[in-house]
């Protein structure tokens, strides 16, 4: 591909509800500060589906999911300076924001004041719509691309775009490490990241789980306890157990149960967003100081923290590669929990 082909083939989502097909999308030319990138691989985040569905309102269509892209950069705008031809670089959940505001300023992009720019289903500085991973090729703006270290191969490093550095953030800002109780609610495509990363920060790390079906999985990740959270001795049990909670389903939760598991001054922290409301009775939070918290993703900088972290300590996702002409299925597979832990789409079969 080069600056003068304006279209690539991609897989989309024409309407809401419909299954995804071969299409193709435009791309803008390679600016002053952008760079193209040939995508490898783009895994298939869980609110890929929610957006492709209109589970958290109405979408734009058609609609190119993903915001788990990992890729080679195969050109470079002339102003261009962090990266050169040939580099490996990922794109996460955002490809633009103000730029100005205050948490702009302060290196919190993904808190901007505007919503910032999705990498899909949002529209551009121009007003034309973003069109996400599940394609071969992106034009992205330098500050908005990452770099993916070497030690982690491009197929497994593409879901920590997303899954990676949203547990991160949360582990990294409530300073789980040793000495510190860590219990991961969920053992999915986030959560077996949260699992993995709270490990290698040295915490004591929990996971709760419906049943105890993935306790096996828990333990090799890197879970020193795993209790299902269908035994309702569990809460009992575990009651006033942990400094940091961190819930990464996406369906509501009984949020009165899992603070009663939070120390005193400990945090529950959510990081999935589930379609529907959820009811909180807020003497689960004064009886013991407690915080009810919430976390999106993480800035630019503190991916490539992510990423850099990741590298370190040999982390990488735990993924199966599937052809394009799988992601229907994957969708319901993602919904019936019948993945371990996340798909990746190898985007050379697009």
């Amino acid at each position: 591909m080069t600056t003068n082909v304006t279209t690539v083939p991609a897989y989309a989502a024409p309407a809401a509800n419909a299954p995804l097909e071969r299409t193709t999308v435009p791309r803008r030319a390679v600016g002053e500060h952008d760079v193209l990138i040939d995508i490898k691989y783009a895994g298939i985040c869980h609110s890929d589906i929610h957006q492709a569905r209109d589970g958290w309102g109405e979408g734009i269509f058609p609609m190119v999911p993903g915001h788990e892209i990992a890729g080679i950069v195969a050109e470079v705008g002339p102003g261009v300076t962090k990266f050169a031809v040939g580099d490996r670089v990922g794109v996460g959940c955002f490809v633009d924001s103000c730029r100005e505001c205050e948490y702009c300023l302060r290196g919190l992009e993904q808190y901007c004041v505007t919503g910032g720019t999705g990498t899909y289903n949002a529209l551009d500085t121009n007003g034309e719509p973003t069109y996400g991973g599940y394609s071969t090729h992106i034009v992205v703006d330098e500050n908005y691309t990452l770099r993916i270290p070497e030690g982690i191969g491009l197929d497994e490093a593409a879901p920590l775009l997303c899954a990676g550095v949203t547990l991160y953030s949360p582990l990294a800002h409530w300073q789980a490490g040793p000495g510190k109780k860590v219990a991961i609610v969920g053992l999915g495509g986030l959560g077996h990241m949260g699992v993995k990363i709270a490990h290698a920060l040295g915490a004591e790390v929990t996971v709760l789980s419906q049943s105890l079906r993935k306790q096996e999985d828990g333990l090799k990740l890197g879970a020193d306890h795993f209790h299902a959270t269908g035994d309702p001795e569990t809460f009992t049990k575990l009651a006033g157990t942990f400094d940091l909670v961190i819930s990464t389903v996406s369906a509501p939760l009984d949020f009165d149960a899992y603070l009663r598991l939070v120390k005193t001054d400990g945090t529950l922290v959510n990081v999935g967003a589930p379609e529907e409301p959820v009811k909180i009775g807020l003497f689960s939070l004064i009886g013991g100081r407690k915080t009810l918290a919430g976390s999106m993703i993480g800035s630019i900088a503190e991916t490539q923290e992510m990423l850099d972290f990741c590298a370190a300590h040999g982390l990488g996702a735990e993924i199966e590669v599937i052809r394009a002409d799988q992601i229907n299925e994957a969708y319901e597979r993602v919904i019936a929990s019948d993945v371990r832990y996340r798909f990746v789409i190898d985007t050379s079969t697009i």
